[in-house]
């Protein structure tokens, strides 16, 4: 139904910036929300930042005041500008699609995630 494909990751220096995209495919709704998702190794998959399509944004506190994540609705993409990058923010990052399913339940879609890397 969906698919999310995600680009943007690399290795970068602490203090450094990246900026990830994910282009959504398939049937995209207006209740959709998008956003984005890391995973380190041996720990947790973590919300990094939601986004609404009418632009309300969620963000973890590890990242508030660093990352910003925006979504072009005509285009169906999200993206996540990451500054002032720090070793802890190294993991896999996984794009995440969430809508609603029925009056309780929500689905969700991934992306095959990307690698952001962060060295000292």
């Amino acid at each position: 139904q969906v698919q999310l494909v995600e680009s943007g990751g690399g290795l970068v220096q602490t203090g450094g910036s990246l900026r990830l995209s994910c282009a959504a495919s398939g049937s995209i709704g207006g209740s959709d929300r998008m956003g984005w998702y890391r995973q380190a190794p041996g720990k947790r998959r973590e919300l990094v930042a939601t986004v609404t399509r009418g632009g309300s944004t969620n963000y973890a506190d590890s990242v508030k005041g660093r990352f910003t994540i925006s979504r072009d609705n005509a285009k169906n993409t999200v993206y996540l500008q990451m500054n002032s990058l720090k070793p802890d923010d190294t993991g896999v990052y996984l794009c995440n699609l969430n809508r609603p399913y029925d009056s309780v339940r929500r689905l969700d879609f991934w992306g095959q995630g990307t690698q952001v890397t962060v060295s000292s």
